[in-house]
């Protein structure tokens, strides 16, 4: 099941909405409100897949509310409003629909979602660990990666791309959590909300980025502490 929750100024939208999902058996509608600032409250302390987000609402409109969004629920806009379908899909929305809806139109979404889910899924499950390797798959191909090879990993969305020494890097459909939770702690630590980075392979730190060959990698404000604690607990005075 997909948990959801719907945000809609309109109440009439709104409860044409919730409708459809309770009437959709593989979405759960977990809530439905009509401002965003409630339902960013509850998307904190609730685990929310999926939103059915309006765009035109006081406040806080849906368009800044989904830039707000880090590694948060997936997105469905609905909306009057076409001309901001492109901003609707550079937030990485799932998908786009305009109202007066309907529920066929409804239904053609919210499958697009349960096969983004399903997609994730099936790549969570491909990924197997041992101590010192890891198996995923790949370009339909299952690939044995050893752990001390990896130099960081880049989080592309539901995509994954693990950067090698010596060797090309490759794409697997998992998230930067579940494959976070794979490798051993000691060894690797997340910087960034897209990057994970192998602490034996940090050979230059620069204004706060680390470098590995020519790619700068940020270390965000959120894990700026947790590394600098590493540095600190590993440097020589």
């Amino acid at each position: 099941m997909i948990n959801c929750i719907a945000i809609d100024d309109e109440p009439l939208a709104l409860k044409q909405i919730t409708g459809y999902i309770e009437k959709t058996a593989f979405l759960n509608l977990q809530a439905g409100f009509d401002n965003a600032m409630d339902a960013l409250q509850y998307i904190n302390e609730n685990k929310i897949d999926l939103i059915f987000l309006d765009i035109h609402m006081p406040d806080l409109n849906g368009m800044d509310m989904a830039k707000s969004l880090n590694n948060g629920p997936e997105i469905i806009f609905t909306t009057a409003y076409s001309e901001y379908a492109l901003d609707g899909f550079k937030v990485n929305a799932l998908d786009y629909i305009l109202k007066p809806l309907d529920y066929a139109t409804f239904l053609k979404s919210a499958l697009k979602a349960q096969t983004h889910f399903d997609r994730i899924k099936i790549g969570t499950e491909d990924l197997k660990a041992s101590s010192n390797h890891l198996f995923i798959k790949s370009e339909y191909k299952i690939i044995r990666i050893e752990i001390e090879n990896i130099l960081y990993i880049e989080g592309m969305r539901e995509y994954v791309r693990i950067h090698l020494e010596n060797a090309k890097p490759l794409m697997t459909l998992l998230s930067m959590k579940k494959i976070e939770e794979k490798l051993p702690s000691s060894t690797f630590m997340r910087v960034h909300r897209s990057y994970i980075v192998n602490l034996q392979k940090i050979t230059t730190i620069e204004r706060n980025r680390i470098i590995f060959n020519d790619v700068y990698i940020p270390i965000s404000d959120q894990y700026k502490e947790k590394f600098q604690n590493f540095i600190d607990n590993n440097f020589l005075i």
